[in-house]
């Protein structure tokens, strides 16, 4: 490859053009910089150092300096609600929205902002208004998962699946799940004013859209029980071993009661021994040691809790040995043991909890839809310990 000479020349050219451009660049960020008020800079470094509450002081001094400062109102309003100042914050997003100047995609910003402001004070009604005025919009996506949130609050479950359908047809997300467990709050709500047929056909729409609700399965078995439709019953709770075996304890007690009814106590009784077997977990071992300490004894049941806790030891586990060993034991040689087992027990209060697995809410009962969160079905059926020794 012969050298061009004019390459000498060309170099040095472009480094001066390249060193020409940064030094524009440098020149027009210090113009900036410069033009920006000192408190822009304080409250920047407030944020950075977690003091919002003299970051917001600073930022409502650039505010005041230069009212047009549209990203500045939009971090006001959301620090002011983050601090539960909702108030003022309404008052921020407001100006946003009056403004006639503000452009199109800031507008929806600023609509989507006010909107979540009233969300967070209880004025339900006004924000759901405007999280409407959202849909068709690129802001779409986010006022459903917002309007579903309002509708669940005021337990609206028509208009829940009516804008989660809506949302699932639009991205491609799956609603399932919430829209079965929206079909399930209806049916409930049948079932407390004594309505099963209605119930029923709810629960069958909740089946129809998520073959794996567990909670529609339970609620229908349920519904046939009190209706005297024992084995269909029976039929819709077993299948909830296909379904997720982990929630077979929710319904052990209740598939021992059909069976019952249906004189077949030891039928019902192998059925969920074959649970345990197969799907183990603390709260099934309690309801098939009941129920074999009833039907076959206290020496059988004393050898299924140990040979259950060689398998899986655990201390809630070691509470329920036990209380099988006190069973078994003389009553003048039972002193010793129940002080063990009530030290035992009180270690266990706090392993003994249900634990979402969104937001770590923990529990003593079971719960389809977490209080904290408000998520659906984040709530393992099985404990806290159990869940911790099966990681």
């Amino acid at each position: 490859m012969d050298f061009e000479y004019w390459w000498l020349l060309a170099f040095p050219t472009f480094f001066g053009l390249g060193w020409l451009a940064a030094r524009i660049d440098i020149k027009q960020l210090v113009t900036e910089s410069r033009a920006l008020p000192v408190s822009y800079f304080r409250g920047i470094n407030f944020l950075v150092n977690e003091q919002q509450d003299k970051a917001i002081e600073a930022f409502i001094e650039v505010v005041k300096v230069d009212p047009q400062t549209v990203e500045l109102h939009f971090a006001l309003g959301s620090l002011f609600r983050r601090r539960g100042e909702v108030e003022r914050a309404i008052r921020m997003h407001q100006s946003l929205v009056d403004r006639e100047d503000l452009p199109a995609e800031q507008r929806l910003d600023a609509i989507y902002e006010l909107a979540q402001d009233y969300l967070k004070a209880g004025l339900l009604d006004r924000a759901e208004e405007l999280f409407r005025k959202l849909e068709g919009t690129a802001r779409e996506d986010l006022a459903a998962l917002a309007l579903l949130e309002i509708y669940e609050q005021e337990r609206e479950w028509e208009r829940a699946i009516e804008t989660a359908r809506r949302a699932e047809s639009r991205d491609g997300r799956s609603f399932q799940m919430d829209i079965a467990n929206y079909y399930c709050e209806l049916a409930a709500n049948e079932l407390a004013h004594a309505r099963p047929e209605e119930a029923s056909h709810h629960l069958e729409k909740a089946l129809a859209g998520h073959r794996k609700s567990v909670r529609a399965s339970i609620l229908l078995g349920d519904i046939e029980l009190a209706t005297g439709q024992v084995e269909p019953a029976i039929d819709a709770w077993k299948r909830i071993e296909s379904q997720n075996p982990a929630y077979l304890s929710m319904v052990a007690e209740r598939l021992l009661n059909a069976y019952r009814a249906l004189d077949k106590p030891e039928v019902g009784l192998r059925l969920i021994q074959y649970y345990l077997a197969n799907h183990p977990s603390l709260d099934l071992m309690a309801v098939v040691f009941q129920a074999t300490l009833e039907q076959q004894g206290a020496e059988d049941a004393y050898r299924l809790v140990r040979d259950e806790l060689k398998r899986t030891p655990t201390l809630i586990g070691l509470a329920k040995l036990l209380e099988a060993q006190l069973v078994t034991t003389p009553i003048e040689q039972r002193a010793d043991l129940e002080l063990i087992r009530n030290v035992v027990q009180q270690q266990t209060r706090s392993l003994a909890m249900y634990r979402c697995d969104q937001c770590g809410f923990k529990a003593r009962q079971f719960y389809w839809h977490c209080p904290a969160c408000r998520g659906w079905e984040t709530y393992s059926p099985k404990r806290t310990e159990e869940r911790e020794l099966s990681v």
